[in-house]
């Protein structure tokens, strides 16, 4: 004997066990909400960091460039009296001694970020392709082309100031005494000098960065795509131009944008290099922002500087993104 169950009589059945018809198994929604606020609560602890170490004192900053911030108000800088847009005046009037010292500044600062990137670049990018290749102690010289980023900065440009020493410097030495390429020993820290040892020493440090990016990026460019194009009778620069070059695209992007705002920034190696006083042809924009600032006591000139300098990474890093995003999809 069977049973007919219509449908009213299974709607009440499925009613009565605790479920609607065609109600599917949801998660509850306490369940839902904290599966969405855990990525939120572990950003926390960051987000906290970040505030407090950078967010807070680039809008105390802000502030300060609005004052009229000299010694006269350093116990108490809340209590300086506002200038408005005074500091930033002075700071663009590149008719006047303040702002045609930091004119100079800022295109001694570019043309020594240019040849900064560029060379750190290229150094990487040809250690990375060389290193590419299987062979014996590859492993040692991959290990000590890294060596320069692991030092402190301290160490290493301390090294650099003794060995760009006038009389007993290592350079000179080199120069000089073995090879004979100079007439007599040159001033590597003073003078129009003092340029291209500041250069050294940023490619220096900056370039196993470079190698290290690219090196990565080039372990995920499949080999097979090599050989195939080598059987074709394409030779190393075209195998490079149309095959390394494009694949590393995006690792590029990041690296050439990282690498300008480390060096257009860099702070600790002109002043450790240099101390308080930088040469004219080394007088990166970072340690002039220093010396306005804590040289001649004017605090709210400085800030205005700063903030200038900052609109100016805001604007070139915004291009730089919005031109080759534009150039990848293109590519694309």
């Amino acid at each position: 004997m069977t049973t007919t169950v219509t449908p009213r009589e299974h709607g009440a059945k499925t009613v009565r066990a605790g479920k609607r018809p065609g109600a599917k198994g949801k998660a509850p929604r306490s369940g839902r909400l904290r599966r969405i606020g855990l990525p939120y609560l572990l950003l926390l602890p960051a987000l906290v960091f970040e505030l407090l170490v950078h967010l807070v004192p680039m809008l105390m900053g802000i502030v300060m460039s609005f004052k009229e911030l000299t010694q006269f108000y350093i116990r108490d800088w809340a209590a300086a009296p506002w200038s408005g847009l005074d500091n930033f005046k002075m700071a663009v009037d590149f008719d006047a001694p303040v702002g045609e010292a930091l004119l100079r500044s800022f295109w001694t600062t570019c043309l020594f970020t240019v040849c900064s990137v560029g060379l750190c670049w290229l150094i990487g990018m040809a250690a990375a392709v060389f290193l590419q290749e299987q062979f014996r102690g590859r492993g040692l010289l991959r290990t000590l082309f890294l060596v320069p980023y692991a030092l402190p900065v301290y160490a290493a440009v301390i090294t650099w100031v003794f060995m760009f020493q006038h009389d007993n410097g290592l350079v000179n030495h080199v120069l000089h005494d073995q090879l004979g390429l100079t007439d007599e020993p040159s001033f590597w820290l003073i003078g129009d000098n003092a340029f291209w040892a500041l250069l050294t020493v940023s490619v220096w440090k900056g370039w196993p960065f470079a190698f290290l990016t690219l090196m990565a990026g080039l372990q995920n460019i499949p080999r097979d795509m090599y050989e195939a194009a080598s059987l074709d009778g394409a030779g190393m620069w075209k195998q490079i131009r149309h095959i390394t070059l494009p694949a590393l695209r995006p690792v590029n992007q990041v690296l050439v944008l990282v690498l300008f705002l480390w060096t257009f920034n860099d702070f600790n190696t002109p002043y450790v290099l240099f101390g308080k006083a930088a040469p004219e042809s080394a007088d990166l924009i970072s340690v002039h922002i220093y010396q306005t600032s804590f040289q001649t006591w004017n605090f709210g000139t400085g800030s205005a500087m700063s903030v200038l300098l900052l609109l100016f990474l805001l604007v070139v890093t915004g291009v730089y993104l919005l031109v080759t995003n534009r150039g990848r999809k293109a590519g694309v």
